[in-house]
């Protein structure tokens, strides 16, 4: 009688290309949740050794200043270029990128072993984004009144996209990936970009006098948020439509926001009054609001890999935060050099890097 041959171990499934999406961007782990790879714990493999730490980019100073959340001591400070403004992640997270934004120039930093690098001649990088695909870097030349779509690694230009407003500075991406939508802060509009063919879909002004900043999209990706820092508050903005949908008032000077390791509340940075509201998303109200003892001036920065801290950079104090999430209490400041301004929390989870001081996903 022949021997039985084992069956063959079935194989594993074969991710399929969703048309939907924008082509070779990584499909989301939750379609309604876009920061469902963001939870604690959920570094990628190749950072999961990496020494937590905070890049603090100081604007008037030319230097980063790097802070070791453990003993919330700065460690180390190295001179980068001039006017540097972020700290950015690159999609690949292989990569920090401190944007020198009047020094023309891009300066890698070693994600992995923090090792400086030679800058890299940029012009005007006031901030830097990425393609959710990985292809492309996307610098907004707030100055050159520009988007530059450049390639990730080498920085070469692909397409210089003028865009006819001034101050273009923050971004975010649609679920599918094939557009964002693009803060000018002293035009005071909003701009909606075609990712595919690197063109401007449209233009939203906002009311008169606005001054928008940090922009954020809802877990479920309907809800963009809008902060802006002199009406004091976020405009509600329906992406797909391109259309404001509602304004909540948050606190004067309303700047850098950013999304719980749970994908449930969002914390909003109040710059000119030394304030964190909290937004929860499901019912879209305020559920809670930090008072910096004695005041301060929160600006950019993010969240610990745990969730647990909420780290901001104190930029008219040459500070920088640090708060307790599960109360809101600040548990440190840290003195640093002059104007810090978007600071890196390093590592963070999340599978890829879309940009600014780490929008993960």
């Amino acid at each position: 009688m022949p021997r039985a041959v084992p069956a063959a171990p079935a194989a594993a499934p074969v991710p399929v290309a969703d048309p939907a999406l924008l082509p070779g961007m990584p499909p989301p782990l939750d379609p309604h949740d876009l920061y469902a790879a963001d939870r604690p714990g959920l570094l990628a493999p190749m950072l999961a050794g990496v020494k937590p730490l905070i890049y603090v980019p100081n604007s008037r100073g030319n230097t980063v200043d790097v802070i070791d959340p453990a003993t919330f001591k700065v460690i180390r400070s190295f001179l980068v270029g001039r006017n540097p403004q972020h700290v950015v992640p690159s999609w690949d997270l292989k990569t920090l990128w401190v944007n020198n934004d009047k020094g023309n120039s891009l300066t890698p930093i070693d994600a992995i072993t923090g090792a400086v690098g030679p800058n890299v001649d940029v012009h005007d990088p006031y901030n830097l984004y990425f393609t959710p695909d990985g292809k492309s870097a996307v610098v907004m030349a707030s100055q050159d009144r520009q988007i530059v779509f450049r390639d990730p690694h080498t920085m070469e230009i692909q397409t210089a996209l003028p865009i006819g407003c001034d101050g273009v500075n923050h971004a975010d991406f649609s679920p599918d990936g094939k557009y964002m939508i693009v803060t000018c802060e002293f035009t005071g509009a909003l701009l909606k970009i075609d990712v595919v063919n690197h063109s401007l879909i449209g233009t939203l002004p906002l009311e008169h006098g606005s001054m928008p900043q940090d922009i954020k999209i809802a877990p479920d990706g309907r809800t963009w948020f809008v902060a802006d820092m002199m009406k004091n508050g976020l405009y509600v903005l329906d992406g797909d439509n391109f259309k404001l949908t509602g304004f909540i008032p948050t606190g004067k000077g309303t700047h850098g926001l950013y999304v719980s390791r749970d994908s449930k509340t969002m914390y909003i940075s109040n710059r000119a009054e030394g304030t964190i509201s909290l937004l929860d998303f499901a019912s879209q109200k305020l559920v809670d609001r930090w008072v910096i003892p004695h005041g301060g001036s929160p600006d950019m920065g993010g969240l610990s890999a745990d969730g647990k801290t909420l780290w901001l950079s104190g930029r008219y104090h040459n500070e920088v935060y640090a708060f307790d999430t599960s109360d809101g209490h600040l548990l440190t400041r840290i003195k640093v050099g002059r104007e810090p301004h978007g600071m890196c929390v390093w590592p963070q989870p999340g599978r890829y890097s879309l940009g600014h001081t780490g929008v993960m996903r």
